[in-house]
């Protein structure tokens, strides 16, 4: 097994590598519109359209873009979480969030993130949840960025799980191990994908 863990998390190290070297050639115009289009597509998915509480991120400036869905979904009378960073149990965990603009402060790792105010999200709550990455695949599959922070709130959550990316994040295969959790769908700027 420790050798399996110990190849996995170097074919993991590597995917990283690559997609980041493929990601580093898409213009901030072409992120922007991209973004747009996938926002888009989400929304006239029957999933989002009928759900009624959403976990949704606030994206580093190398994800796509799905900030202006919290407004969106504020506005259409959906109640909306964001995640925060637990520092006492070093997890993230989820928050409700009214006034996003009032609300946000920079977090734990230079994240927009609820401030202490907000109350806790029940993860149970959820009906759908989208969920940034480094890559995916057509099976589901989700490489993060290392530290199985989003494994452990899929792995709490149950409602319909989205990852979100560009086309170029979108590989042949991602390689897994024991603790990662796969997801329902694949949301990008010209696919959703339900698995």
């Amino acid at each position: 097994m420790t050798e399996f863990l110990a190849r996995t998390r170097r074919e993991k190290a590597m995917l990283r590598r690559k997609v980041a070297s493929e990601m580093g050639g898409l213009s901030p115009e072409r992120r922007t519109a991209a973004a747009a289009r996938a926002r888009t597509l989400l929304q006239q998915q029957r999933v989002w359209q009928e759900a009624r509480t959403v976990l949704l991120f606030a994206p580093l400036p190398e994800e796509l873009d799905v900030w202006p869905l919290v407004g969106a979904a504020l506005a259409d009378g959906k109640q909306v979480a964001l995640p925060r960073y637990a520092g006492a149990s070093a997890e993230y965990i989820a928050c409700w969030v009214r006034e996003p603009q009032k609300e946000m402060e920079l977090g734990h790792y230079g994240i927009r993130e609820p401030n202490e105010n907000c109350a806790i999200a029940p993860l149970l709550r959820l009906d759908f949840i989208l969920v940034p990455g480094v890559a995916f695949d057509l099976h589901g599959r989700r490489l993060g960025r290392g530290r199985g922070h989003y494994d452990r709130v899929l792995a709490a959550a149950r409602g319909t799980t989205c990852g979100v990316a560009f086309d170029e994040q979108i590989v042949r295969e991602v390689p897994v191990e024991p603790h990662d959790v796969h997801l329902n769908c694949i949301l990008t700027p010209t696919r959703w994908i339900e698995l």
